[in-house]
């Protein structure tokens, strides 16, 4: 099992930041009937950084007043600029799931096809855990059109599925419906029983996770367990 002591090295960019050339381009090419002057296609783009930046902290059901005022342009500039916030937050999400669709594609042209599974992983998991809106918008709880990209993302895992599968680093017995829930269930609140976690817990579970998945040995949980409380420390180590 390679390259995955510390789960995988991060594969995504910054999920308020990336590349978001091609929503920008998206949402221009609405407007059909004449080419966008150089400030609108500023302002555009300032909106789909605010949108990217305001899903990923509050979710899908972010105003556009939200979005306008983190761009620092009017609600006017934002309804002369964009069709709708619906179209807004279709094409910030729909170039989020085309991030996971294009790690899914770079893991399968790794030549360890485990390898790149963990890869794979790391980024799914990372990104749902870091964006509210794409958590929501993975999890089939918001009324945007994403049918398309989610079905391009789902073919990607069948096909790196099978691909672990068929070199017998996965286990059989797991379809590969069944992965997008495992790698979801890594997730995990701040708190639970009085036990705090850090922001990297999600690292550990999915590294039990994957171990769980594989063929071989499990590697070396990364990172630290969850803190308990100060006075239960103290009373166990009294003990």
């Amino acid at each position: 099992m390679s390259g995955v002591g510390g789960v995988a090295s991060d594969t995504m960019g910054d999920t308020a930041g990336g590349d978001v050339d091609s929503a920008v381009e998206r949402l221009l090419a609405a407007d059909l009937e004449r080419r966008p002057r150089a400030d609108a296609r500023r302002n555009v783009r300032r909106l789909v950084v605010a949108a990217r930046a305001a899903v990923a902290e509050i979710g899908v059901e972010v105003t556009a007043h939200e979005i306008a005022r983190r761009a620092g342009v009017g609600i006017g500039t934002f309804y002369r600029r964009l069709p709708s916030r619906e179209a807004l937050l279709e094409a910030v999400l729909a170039d989020t799931i085309g991030e996971l669709v294009t790690a899914a594609s770079r893991a399968a042209d790794d030549p360890d096809p485990w390898h790149g599974f963990c890869e794979f992983a790391v980024a799914f998991v990372r990104l749902r855990s870091a964006s509210c809106g794409i958590n929501e918008a993975l999890g089939g709880q918001c009324r945007l059109a994403l049918d398309a990209p989610l079905a391009e993302l789902r073919e990607q895992v069948r096909l790196l599925v099978g691909r672990a599968q068929s070199a017998g680093v996965m286990r059989q017995d797991v379809a590969w419906q069944d992965v997008p829930f495992l790698l979801a269930s890594v997730m995990t609140g701040e708190r639970t029983i009085g036990l705090r976690a850090d922001a990297e817990q999600w690292r550990r579970n999915l590294r039990v996770v994957l171990d769980g998945l594989a063929t071989t040995g499990p590697v070396p949980l990364p990172g630290s367990p969850p803190e308990e409380p100060a006075g239960v420390q103290a009373a166990t180590a009294a003990e």
